[in-house]
């Protein structure tokens, strides 16, 4: 259930690519949602709207006098989004609902204070805030597909374990 909690902190990050990937990987099989209640998740109109959101979220975050993502609306949907998160994780390994919701929340937390002061911090240094921008970007989406990989060589090894084990 620890990956849940970096995906939380993606979500912290970037409040929809994590949503938009899971979405991906639910669609592309990587994770198991058949027969559960998150299989919507895998559904073109969904999967669109995340896209689009994340896609849009890129270009948004970097406009001068956008709020702060610790601010009570952005943050609201960050930890709305890390609970969604978690919990279609949680379910697509067979974990508790409940559980995948605390550590998409607390993930989320953590992504949304400790990703905006490590950004504050590092346009200073910088000197421009768009570059750090663009890799926290890119960071948010190497961290939420690295969680989705994970949970499908999870659900590989439990499937087939012969294909992960090395020959003596």
């Amino acid at each position: 259930m620890y990956w849940i909690v970096l995906v939380g902190i993606a979500t912290g990050m970037r409040a929809f690519t994590p949503m938009a990937v899971i979405c991906w990987g639910a669609r592309l099989g990587y994770l198991k949602l058949d027969g559960t209640w998150a299989i919507w998740v895998t559904t073109p109109g969904f999967l669109i709207v995340f896209t689009a959101a994340a896609l849009g979220e890129y270009v948004w975050d970097t406009w001068p006098g956008v709020p702060a993502r610790k601010t009570t609306g952005p943050l609201v949907g960050r930890i709305v989004l890390g609970a969604l998160a978690g919990a279609v994780l949680a379910t697509s390994v067979m974990e508790p609902i409940a559980g995948g919701m605390v550590f998409g929340v607390l993930g989320a937390l953590v992504g949304a204070f400790g990703g905006y002061r490590a950004r504050m911090y590092m346009a200073r240094v910088v000197g421009r805030d768009l570059p750090v921008a663009l890799t926290e970007s890119a960071l948010t989406l190497g961290m939420a597909v690295a969680v989705v990989l994970t949970f499908y060589m999870a659900y590989i090894a439990e499937t087939f374990p012969s294909v992960l084990s090395v020959p003596r």
